[in-house]
């Protein structure tokens, strides 16, 4: 009897919506005895066999914000369109992911120049994984004598939105190669890095097999949908794009924690405590956690055939980033003259700020879909140098590890600092040779593990390279090895030669 009166509640609620107003013994007269009762009957057996039934009858796709809409198939309205999407999908606005995949999809006539399949997956895997998509508003709004009345239709469209949303994303993937699925991880694995401990525990939760596929209510219908059933497929390459697994669960929790917020510690408490297997993976994740960096330096600098640059809309703010930007004047304008130049933005590169052109300014602007202001700001210089570095440059590489070692135009980062280290060693810069043997010298922050073997290594090839601090250090090395044995009373009893590596 409680499935009936349900289902009759059910469809009372959805008579009273459909027909608002109207008067109702009227309205009754006119409707078929037939009609009548296939409205009860088919709620009773919708709500037992599945949750497909009823919920199609009555769902669709919820009504977008006005500025999501687009009216215009002008380039210029596209991009600004495109760009306000992209600061609501890097903020978590569930709708401008939505509108954002599927504008990248290419689903309007206007938007086939915008066309890209690893950027509408990407847009609709964040979509899937914010909990503005599935978090349940009001499941009824109740009206005397606790009687349900009318279903939430915001709750019903999200719901239809997701379904959409993972029948499009496994249809995306299913169509790429291994590379370009790589690829999309990433992105949303960046994307949601740049939140900090919200994006960090989204991470968390989609890679814990105590939840959906994306993060979600293990009880989610869309989730339960997307694994599918003997008799309705369900979406594969979707639950294929994130592996689940217990160590990088506990990885980004623990990232979580590292940003100061309180709330992530508490979560990764409960999830040592979920498994005595779990609690095991502490101090390999916490090793891990200090080489972690982001897969992407910032947003993949792609030149698409559209035109329109995907732009970084990441958050810029935080005490730590305003301290770091603060400190930017410390660094040369030359080396993001030279930057410039390596990207081609001008022909030579130019030692003083002043040197640099409007038109010059507005061209890196344009490459990375910032307004075209014609001066650069803090965040656009420091772009200059991630951008070289990512393209390439030894020397940009060598002056974002410094600039990352120093904490001077972005926050102090050990494992980002060494990351490019690394890079522009690959490359033959004797001063990141030099840098790298500070590194293993030194034991940093448990970036590096300490390593003096590696260190004389890395002081050998940089003074090979002709690099003269890593020389004289060499020199010293070689004079402190040289040296004749002291009495071991003079070297507090120590049965070995002193070697000074510092």
């Amino acid at each position: 009897m409680d499935g009936a009166s349900d289902a009759v509640s059910r469809f009372n609620a959805l008579r009273n919506t459909v027909f608002g107003g109207l008067d109702r013994r009227s309205l009754w007269r006119r409707l078929p005895v037939g009609a009548l009762v296939a409205a009860v009957v088919i709620p009773l057996v919708g709500c037992d066999t599945g949750p497909n039934l009823w919920f199609q009858k009555r769902a669709s796709a919820c009504p977008r914000p006005q500025a999501a809409q687009g009216v215009s198939g002008q380039f210029n309205q596209q991009q600004q369109e495109i760009r306000a999407l992209r600061q609501g999908g890097f903020h978590g606005d569930f709708f401008a992911q939505l509108e954002l995949a599927r504008r990248y999809e290419g689903q309007r006539s206007v938007d086939k120049n915008l066309e890209d399949p690893v950027e509408a997956a990407v847009w609709y895997a964040m979509a899937l994984a914010n909990a503005g998509g599935y978090a349940p508003i009001a499941a009824y709004e109740r009206r005397g004598h606790n009687e349900p009345t009318a279903l939430s239709r915001f709750d019903d469209c999200r719901a239809f939105e997701r379904r959409s949303a993972y029948g499009a994303l496994d249809r995306l993937l299913s169509r790429m190669s291994t590379e370009e699925r790589e690829k999309v991880r990433n992105r949303v694995i960046y994307v949601l890095s740049t939140q900090g401990a919200d994006g960090f525990r989204v991470l968390a939760r989609i890679h814990d097999g105590f939840f959906g596929p994306y993060g979600e209510p293990s009880d989610n219908l869309q989730a339960i949908e997307a694994y599918g059933s003997p008799k309705r497929p369900g979406a594969p390459a979707a639950l294929d794009l994130f592996r689940r697994n217990d160590v990088d669960a506990y990885l980004y929790n623990y990232l979580a924690v590292q940003t100061g917020d309180v709330s992530a510690y508490v979560m990764l408490k409960d999830f040592e405590r979920s498994s005595p297997q779990r609690a095991a993976y502490g101090g390999f994740v916490e090793t891990k956690a200090k080489r972690w960096i982001p897969p992407y330096e910032f947003y993949p600098p792609e030149s698409p055939e559209s035109g329109v640059p995907h732009s970084d809309e990441a958050d810029q703010s935080g005490e730590a980033r305003e301290a770091a930007e603060a400190r930017l004047n410390e660094l040369p304008f030359i080396h993001i003259g030279e930057a410039l130049a390596y990207l081609r933005v001008i022909s030579a590169p130019v030692s003083d700020e002043k040197s640099l052109s409007t038109n010059d300014a507005q061209t890196f602007q344009a490459m990375i879909g910032r307004p075209a202001t014609g001066r650069l700001s803090a965040i656009e210089k420091v772009r200059v140098m991630q951008y070289a570095a990512v393209n390439g440059s030894s020397k940009a590489q060598l002056v974002l590890a410094v600039m990352y070692s120093e904490g001077v135009g972005v926050p102090r980062d050990y494992a980002r600092a060494y990351h490019w280290y690394e890079e522009a060693e690959r490359q033959g810069s004797a001063e990141a040779k030099y840098a790298m043997s500070t590194f293993f010298s030194l034991g940093l922050q448990g970036v590096a593990d300490q390593d003096r073997a590696k260190a004389v290594v890395y002081q050998l090839d940089g003074a090979l390279s002709g690099f003269k601090p890593s020389a004289w250090r060499l020199q010293q090395l070689l004079a402190q090895v040289s040296r004749p044995p002291r009495p071991a009373a003079e070297r507090g009893g120590r049965p070995y030669i002193e070697r000074d590596y510092r």
